[in-house]
């Protein structure tokens, strides 16, 4: 069965951590990656994609050329983080559970779902409407999130240790199936 490589997937996280890397470098980096046998057609063809949809752009210098992420590149860069299944923090468990008690009205619905989003990816479970729990430390990640958004009275969270023993069988089931 083959398989399709996702080859504007791969050159953006290339971009994502460096400021400006040369195309042959690109190319290099994935060659050295797959098990394909020339796929350098392909790498050019996500390029001009990625060039055409404003997410990278190229610099050419007298030695050789170069690409850059654009401003949207970035942000798509951030999304593709997000979508990875590679975790953002340590996921063993520390003892801790995070309890996170959101309430904002219909007219921030847009902030409200894009919330309900990033904790779902964070690991956590909605326990009642607005009230999230998770034995993953996120708490500084949502903190961050909570002052820039400016959430003070809409955004709680809370870590602690003791929960009733019923509580605590029910999630140890939810996360540790």
């Amino acid at each position: 069965m083959s398989r399709k490589i996702d080859y504007s997937k791969k050159i953006l996280k290339i971009l994502g951590q460096k400021s400006v890397v040369s195309i042959p470098e690109i190319t290099e980096h994935i060659i050295s990656q797959n098990d394909c046998k020339n796929p350098k057609y392909a790498i050019t063809r996500s390029l001009k994609g990625l060039k055409e949809a404003g997410l990278i752009e190229q610099v050419a210098s007298p030695q050789n050329e170069y690409a850059r992420l654009t401003k949207e590149g970035k942000k798509k860069i951030n999304s593709l983080k997000l979508d990875d299944n590679t975790n953002l923090v340590n996921t063993s468990w520390d003892g801790f559970w995070r309890i996170i008690l959101l309430d904002l009205p219909e007219d921030r619905k847009s902030e409200r779902e894009s919330l309900r989003y990033l904790l779902k990816k964070a690991g956590f479970v909605c326990l009642k409407n607005s009230t999230w729990i998770s034995p993953y430390p996120f708490e500084h990640l949502f903190t961050n999130i909570k002052k820039d958004l400016g959430l003070t009275t809409e955004m709680m969270i809370i870590v602690t240790e003791y929960l009733d023993e019923e509580t605590k069988k029910v999630l140890f089931e939810t996360f540790w199936k």
